[in-house]
């Protein structure tokens, strides 16, 4: 039977020779993940089920990333009851203040999911790792705790969307104008519950950050995962990190899939997705001026070191606008340091942003950039829906790190072309 790439990758996990769409199994999971919001709840059902140990120390990861630093003492008792079920429990990929970062950037940097892998967690951002030819998705906390009990979970096999991609990306243009350009086009609904698979002589024009962050915002167009085609890119950057060995799974030339869209990256420009939905997509063509007051560069969409050089590179030598709070988060320590090193934390100091510590804070309007009641925000993060960074009427606007730090400059929506003259 003909399959894609997700589907051969739940089959060979469930033990079977193969799936369709619709069919429901049990697959062995190589990754099980939560962070200091969603793990105490699976701790919770785990101890209720009366586990004494996890399926594996090895295959577990705790990442107290959402309110950490610590906002208040509700964030340090949760992070305290993560902390004593990991040291219980030996769990050894427990990360928190200090070793941590936004955990879909820390996962591939530590080599911890390779190509093929079947991945879970309690975050629906879990879907990153499809850039890495995974096949990875968000769950509840009670299939997270089952996970971390059995080491499987229960999958419904998703019928697939494919995109073949062509072209290669123009100046100022990078991944999440991709991604917006394709959920401005099929909706936030237009992938609901299938696997977006990306395929095409494009893919190998997109950078490991570039697929990161598209695979991020699958879960914004409903898709139950996204995944790319493994290639040289795919293969260089595991090495790198030290990933174990892929398993590399390729579509059937036959496979079924509901729809195939051709994408052009060529031709897309810079895109901005407005309140209060990220299918609300705009370029710079059709959008009239929009003063804002904040700007945030950063979370597991876009707080890679590209996005950080991509930012500071429009930055450099010029001055935030009057006004306007500018915060960049690099998203793990690992990327701080080497911003640090290139000197990128200089320039944005030096431009008048704050640097934080990695924390996914403001994206969820958890801290450390709050939005009042009538503030308008540019961010780099993956959701903008009412009430997401702040006050319910409040706005996020939902862009690249280019355009945010081009607006960040101006006080207002703008082209990076229109700083950099």
């Amino acid at each position: 039977m003909p399959m894609t790439m997700t589907q051969k990758i739940l089959a060979a996990h469930a033990g079977l020779e193969s799936v369709r769409a619709g069919d429901l199994v049990l697959a062995n999971v190589d990754m099980v993940l939560g962070n200091d919001i969603t793990s105490p709840v699976a701790i919770n059902e785990f101890e209720r089920l009366g586990q004494k140990k996890v399926f594996d120390k090895e295959k577990i990861s705790l990442v107290m990333d959402h309110f950490v630093p610590n906002k208040d003492i509700k964030a340090a008792e949760q992070c305290k009851r993560c902390r004593d079920f990991a040291g219980e429990m030996g769990i050894v990929n427990y990360y928190d203040c200090g070793e941590m970062g936004v955990e879909h950037a820390l996962l591939p940097e530590k080599g911890l999911v390779t190509a093929g892998d079947v991945v879970i967690g309690a975050d629906s951002h879990t879907c990153t790792y499809g850039a890495l030819s995974a096949f990875s998705t968000g769950v509840g906390s009670t299939d997270m705790a089952c996970g971390m009990a059995t080491g499987k979970a229960w999958f419904k096999v998703p019928s697939a969307i494919k995109f073949v991609l062509t072209g290669s990306l123009s100046p100022w243009v990078s991944g999440k104008d991709v991604i917006l350009h394709i959920i401005g086009k099929i909706g936030v609904d237009g992938a609901l519950y299938k696997s977006m698979e990306f395929c095409g002589e494009g893919v190998s024009a997109l950078s490991m950050s570039d697929r990161l962050c598209m695979a991020n915002m699958a879960i914004e167009a409903g898709a139950k995962n996204g995944i790319f085609e493994y290639d040289e890119k795919t293969e260089e950057f595991l090495r790198q990190v030290g990933a174990k060995p892929a398993r590399v799974y390729k579509a059937d030339p036959d496979a079924e899939y509901d729809e195939v869209i051709h994408i052009n990256l060529s031709e897309i420009t810079p895109t901005v997705a407005f309140p209060h939905l990220p299918e609300n997509t705009r370029t710079f063509e059709d959008m009239e001026e929009i003063a804002i007051d904040q700007v945030v560069i950063g979370s597991c969409t876009n707080g890679r070191l590209e996005d950080l050089i991509a930012a500071a590179e429009i930055l450099k030598g010029k001055k935030v606008a009057k006004g306007v709070r500018t915060i960049i988060i690099p998203a793990t320590q690992k990327i701080y340091l080497e911003a640090m090193e290139m000197g990128l934390l200089k320039i944005f100091i030096d431009a008048g942003a704050a640097v934080s510590t990695p924390t996914c804070g403001p994206c969820l309007g958890g801290h450390m950039g709050i939005l009042a009641k009538g503030e308008r925000a540019v961010a780099t993060t993956n959701r903008n829906f009412v009430g997401r960074m702040g006050h319910p009427e409040s706005e996020v606007y939902l862009a690249s790190p280019a355009v945010a730090a081009a607006s960040a400059v101006t006080g207002r929506i703008t082209h990076p072309k229109e700083v950099m003259v």
